[in-house]
């Protein structure tokens, strides 16, 4: 990689990956960091900007995170963001107190266009605000250079220092030029070229993997999604026929999904691999017997995954590495580092204690959904397998609410079938970023046929994003959701009731569990 880098400090917030992604989008690489990192090693690292992020604390009370004063000494660019500018603040000895009035949401804030940081932007633009603290009082020798009515410091400078700050979210897309802004402070403050370019990223990787596995072999966990295929064929050009790829139908998967894995992957499929398809859907089927619980169900299905592979591994015999194909947004989701966990990723906190390899290598462990299929695109790997539909480790055990059985895989299977099928025939499918057939855990009374009918409801889910970090719902036209609906309760015995979800993330998550 290029040795041009931005660094985000993690204060706990939900949007610190999506900033380093954000800044990735300028072709600036960044890597997100805990706040309490040593300043020798940011010195050793030689960022050209640093950026605080959000969190959830306030920061005058005695335990709140704070970083070393010694950051602002650097002569390295700093931005602060919401918490992260109420830090820059409080430590230089401006004043943050609790807000007469918190922000939540799109708030206009008017902005200084003459500032560089708000170069090119509309002097009173749309930010998505998330506070219940403020900056009361700016530090001495600060410029405020943005406001709202009820926020008298929504951005504020010192570039003699190199200090910024925003109140406001300008990673989030509801932000409407926070890209914009992000893109200031990268090229115009950090002085970067942005000269990052996934090719680097692909060639790099690679190489280390070669150089990690040496002769040893390598048991890569296909499950035939973008993430995981992705992984398997970036292993595949570092180290040949020493991997082998285990595909595990746990049961969990869409309609035909598992044949449709084999017939890519398999012995008569486009990639020259060792491939082991392993059926084991009563296995996994009666582990998940009278679990309800999402977080147990999650667990459960990735515990039981890395115990198929050892498995595995033990017959093939002297296995050294696992792959997976994990990303970033299962690691923030998972809450690993100062962010909350939102739910376990079966490759991550779904691990368990023990596994039986030496190490386990995520080559996608830094990248976010986009920039796997770019990923993908640079390895050569077709675009219809780079721009399939995200699907979860778990698979359909948490697009079932409730108690995971065969008859309710069916159930979920077939909807979902005949959902994907009425999207593409809308030509909807290019213009929606993910959407799926849930099945919810409410029965109710429905007549079918002049009979009392007492059967399950059917969720229909569809977002558009661009990171998966944060998300909206999708429009589809009634008819076309009239067609869907018409379709899965005379099709899909066992459903009565369709429903569509309109919620966004945040509040909600993509996924339904």
């Amino acid at each position: 990689m290029s040795q041009e880098k931005v660094i985000v400090l993690d204060f706990g917030g939900q949007y610190n990956q999506l900033i380093a992604r954000r800044v990735r989008e300028c072709n600036v690489y960044c890597e997100v960091h805990p706040y309490q990192i040593p300043i020798q090693k940011i010195r050793e690292m030689n960022p050209k900007g640093i950026i605080f992020t959000g969190g959830p604390n306030s920061v005058y009370l005695e335990e709140s995170p704070v970083c070393s004063k010694e950051i602002f000494k650097l002569g390295i660019p700093v931005l602060g963001i919401c918490y992260g500018a109420q830090v820059m603040a409080y430590l230089l000895g401006g004043s943050v107190k609790t807000a007469p009035t918190s922000e939540y949401g799109k708030t206009e804030v008017t902005v200084d266009t003459d500032k560089a940081l708000f170069s090119g932007v509309a002097s009173d633009t749309v930010c998505w605000m998330s506070h219940t603290d403020y900056i009361e009082k700016a530090p001495d020798g600060f410029q405020i250079t943005g406001h709202t009515p009820v926020c008298p410091v929504a951005a504020m400078e010192c570039p003699q220092r190199g200090l910024y700050a925003t109140q406001f979210h300008p990673e989030v897309l509801h932000t409407a030029e926070g890209q914009k802004m992000l893109s200031n402070f990268v090229y115009k403050i950090c002085g970067c070229k942005g000269d990052w370019k996934m090719d680097s990223f692909v060639e790099k990787t690679i190489q280390e993997i070669r150089e990690k596995v040496g002769d040893g072999k390598v048991l890569c966990a296909l499950s035939g999604g973008v993430d995981s295929s992705v992984a398997a064929v970036m292993l595949a050009k570092a180290v040949g026929k020493q991997l082998t790829c285990v595909f595990v139908d746990h049961g969990l998967l869409r309609k035909n999904e598992g044949d449709e894995v084999e017939a890519v992957f398999g012995t008569k499929g486009i990639y020259d691999l060792n491939f082991i398809r392993i059926n084991a859907q009563d296995r996994f089927y009666k582990k998940l017997e009278g679990i309800e619980e999402p977080e147990a169900k999650r667990k459960i299905i990735g515990e039981e995954f890395i115990r198929v592979f050892e498995e595995e591994a033990k017959k093939i015999g002297a296995v050294d590495y696992l792959v997976q194909g994990t990303i970033y947004p299962d690691v923030i989701e998972s809450g690993l580092g100062k962010s909350a966990t939102i739910k376990s990723h079966h490759n991550v906190g779904g691990l368990p204690d023990c596994v039986d390899f030496r190490e386990i290598i995520e080559p996608l462990r830094l990248l976010f959904k986009d920039e796997v299929r770019q990923a993908g695109r640079e390895l050569g790997i077709p675009e219809y397998l780079v721009s399939r539909q995200p699907f979860p480790g778990p698979g359909l055990g948490i697009r079932i609410i409730g108690e995971v059985t065969a008859d309710k895989v069916r159930i979920v299977q077939d909807a979902d079938a005949i959902y994907r099928q009425e999207i593409a025939n809308a030509g909807l499918d290019k213009a929606i970023s993910q959407y799926f057939a849930a099945l919810t855990n409410m029965r109710s009374v429905g007549v079918m046929g002049d009979e009392r009918t007492y059967d399950y409801a059917v969720a229909l889910r569809a977002v558009t994003t661009t990171d998966f970090m944060t998300a909206e719902c999708a429009e589809i036209p009634f008819a076309v959701l009239q067609k869907v609906m018409n379709r899965v309760v005379n099709e899909v015995k066992g459903v009565n009731r369709v429903v569509y979800d309109l919620t966004s993330k945040p509040p909600g998550t993509i996924e339904f569990e």
